[in-house]
């Protein structure tokens, strides 16, 4: 490897925590559970697409909770307080240039291959990124929404959120920031001064609040996600959990479900996760490590 490829390698895994090797037997083990498969159902997180270079909430040492104090904004407070929409659309604003311009990783690749071939059944993310369709993935449900659009609470219309960007500039002709310190989700944190001196852009249609079209937290994942996603894993025969902690109950509940109906369970997932009791086996390393392999 050039100095340059290695110093690129190290900026796009910056935000993954380190990890032991893979050993020889944990990659026979992986691809015998995937071989067997027929109709492979994949639960991925935000551990996936820290190899992509976007930062997460929990990667021990280099998570959000790791490295800051700053926590993300509650779908009650973006609702009621104008002055937390002010916050999250003005360090948005400067975040999503960056959030959009990362790229699907071999994960994501190899995911999109599976499901070409015919063994991937279904794909649930919690991620919001849209870097499973990117890759060619279309049986994907995105249980925690997308940052790709954006609705308005009153009238319901929705928008590109490259749009919203648009009328965000609008808004704002003069207005910039820079930024401190990346944050997950197209977040990254601005001085105070900046958050003050942004216009907060409202529906051209109705006049209304808009927001990502993503689940916040303290928000409800919607019913029927949760119910084609059950539907999805009843109908496959194996579970496989890759790069999350599976800590939010949103997760939790299709693992259980998968438990319920029997179906074995294989974990790629650096640290501990909230289901290692249930699963059939467990490998502690990067995922992407391990589909290169």
């Amino acid at each position: 490897r050039t100095a340059t490829s290695m110093g690129l390698r190290q900026e796009l895994f910056r935000y993954v925590p380190k990890c032991r090797e893979v050993l020889p037997q944990e990659i026979s083990r992986l691809t015998e559970f995937i071989a067997k498969s027929s109709k492979l159902f994949v639960l991925t997180g935000a551990g996936v697409s820290t190899e992509s270079g976007i930062k997460d909430y929990r990667s021990e040492g280099v998570g959000l909770y790791s490295t800051s104090n700053h926590r993300p904004v509650q779908y009650s407070d973006f609702v009621n307080k104008p002055s937390a929409r002010q916050r999250y659309w003005a360090r948005n604003a400067v975040g999503w240039p960056i959030f959009k311009s990362f790229k699907p990783n071999i994960t994501h690749r190899y995911l999109a291959s599976l499901e070409n071939q015919g063994t991937l059944h279904w794909l649930a993310t919690q991620n919001v990124d849209n870097l499973h369709h990117e890759a060619g993935s279309r049986r994907v449900t995105e249980f925690h929404g997308t940052a790709h659009f954006v609705v308005c609470l009153g009238c319901h219309s929705v928008i590109s959120r490259d749009t919203m960007q648009e009328i965000i500039h609008e808004c704002n002709p003069n207005w910039e920031a820079a930024v401190l310190e990346e944050a997950p989700d197209a977040d990254v944190v601005i001085s105070d001064d900046a958050v003050k001196s942004f216009v907060t852009p409202s529906c051209k249609k109705c006049g209304g609040i808009l927001k990502p079209r993503v689940v916040f937290f303290g928000d409800s994942v919607r019913k029927c996600d949760v119910e084609i996603v059950n539907s999805m894993i009843t109908e496959s025969d194996s579970c496989l959990i890759l790069g999350t902690s599976v800590e939010t109950y949103s997760a939790f509940r299709h693992v259980l479900h998968a438990k319920r109906m029997n179906i074995p369970i294989g974990i790629v997932n650096i640290g501990p996760t909230r289901v290692d009791h249930l699963a059939n086996f467990k490998i502690p390393c990067r995922c992407g490590y391990m589909f290169s392999s």
